[in-house]
Formats: C-alpha cells, sequence, structure tokens
C-alpha cells in the first residue's frame, strides 16, 4: 500500500509522515528530502539554482540514498545541511526544472514499488502515485505555517514568512492536490490528531 502525503511547507508533511509509518510498520520515504539534496549539491559545485541544464544533468548523474533517516547524494551525508535556509530559499527553483522532476519521479517511484510505504512530498498524489490507495493532502494556516519553521530552525535569521509565501507561489504553480485526496487542516491538530486520522483511512481502505 501506498500513502501518500503532499502539501506545503510547514503543514507538517515531514513529522505526520515519519510517525504514521512508524505506526504502520511501512517504509517512509521524504521525497523532498531528494530534491534537497540535488539543491545542495548544485549550491556546493557553483551551480546557480536557476541555470536548468546543469541542475538537470546533475540531477541526472547523481545517486542519491534515503536509508533509515539519512540522505546521501554522490556520497556525501547531507542530512543535516539541506535544512539549512539556504537550501530553503532554492529548493522550489530547482524542482521547478522539468528535468529535475522527471529524474527524481523516476526513483520515487521506484522507491515506492519496493513494498508498503508512506511517501511525502510534492506531487505524490498527483504525478507519482496518482493511483496511491491513501491520499492525504495536509494544509495549516500560515501563521502556524511560519511558527513551526521558526521552530525547527531557531537559529535562522532570515524573514520565515515571506520566504514561505515565496515557496507558495513556486509550489502553486508547479502543483496541487489530487482531487481524491483527504484535506486536513493542521493547524489547531496536535500530531497525534493528524497521524490517528490519517490511521483511520488506512484501516478503511485495509482489505
Amino acid at each position: 500500500m501506498i500513502v501518500a502525503i503532499d502539501g506545503p511547507a510547514g503543514a507538517g508533511k515531514s513529522s505526520v509522515g515519519r510517525a504514521l509509518a512508524q505506526r504502520l510498520g511501512f517504509r517512509y520515504l521524504d521525497t523532498g528530502a531528494m530534491y534537497r539534496a540535488v539543491t545542495w549539491l548544485a549550491l556546493e559545485r557553483g551551480i546557480p539554482a536557476s541555470d536548468a541544464a546543469a541542475v538537470e544533468a546533475l540531477a541526472e548523474e547523481s545517486e542519491i540514498t534515503l536509508v533509515d533517516g539519512r540522505v546521501e547524494i554522490a556520497g556525501h551525508d547531507v542530512t543535516d545541511a539541506i535544512r539549512e535556509a539556504r537550501i530553503d530559499r532554492s529548493v522550489s527553483v530547482v524542482a521547478g526544472h522539468i528535468g529535475v522532476r522527471q529524474a527524481m519521479r523516476r526513483r520515487q517511484r521506484e522507491l515506492g514499488l519496493a513494498g508498503d510505504a508512506v511517501v511525502e512530498g510534492r506531487d505524490i498524489g498527483t504525478v507519482v502515485f496518482p493511483d496511491a490507495e491513501v491520499k492525504v493532502y495536509l494544509v495549516a494556516d500560515p501563521t502556524e505555517r511560519a511558527r513551526r519553521r521558526e521552530a525547527e530552525r531557531p537559529d535562522a535569521i532570515e524573514d520565515t514568512a515571506t520566504d514561505l509565501r515565496l515557496r507558495d507561489e513556486l509550489d502553486q504553480a508547479q502543483s496541487g492536490m489530487a482531487p481524491d485526496a483527504k484535506l486536513i487542516d493542521t493547524t489547531n491538530l496536535t500530531l497525534e490528531d493528524v497521524v490517528a486520522r490519517i490511521e483511520g483511512l488506512v484501516a478503511a481502505r485495509t482489505p
């Protein structure tokens, strides 16, 4: 079974995805980490995020692994580095390149077909796994999303609300909510509340 979790930055996709996968005994795939890894490698090599041809080539040729919560690209463990504010500012630009998205989608499908999984990220329910048995789209009030981001990155000095707004504008132009996805507003819900709701959806689809 594939459980697809989509939604804007700060809505709780990663926290919910990890907790749900642990609860169900499924594998957890953070597909956003793959785009972040490509972004990190591009910046490390001095390639502008806006250079479509160069970034697309990087995405095609670089091996990415997601194992036990660790993220590696081209032999580098980037688990912590991909959560830096500089990656936040550039990842939507990198993900906007069609060649990058095509390369990542192929790898995501390969990973997802290996067995039961909770797959979290953009385009999961609409493009990567349109036939996923359970699809969820998480949203939250912009103020709450910014608060969560700031809590995750207390040392960041950037304007988190502005960063989120810019990412939203880019993301909305690239993807949307699957028509058969369950919309869950996480603004006033605890992590346990959200996980329990999705677990109920999974149970309803389990023979």
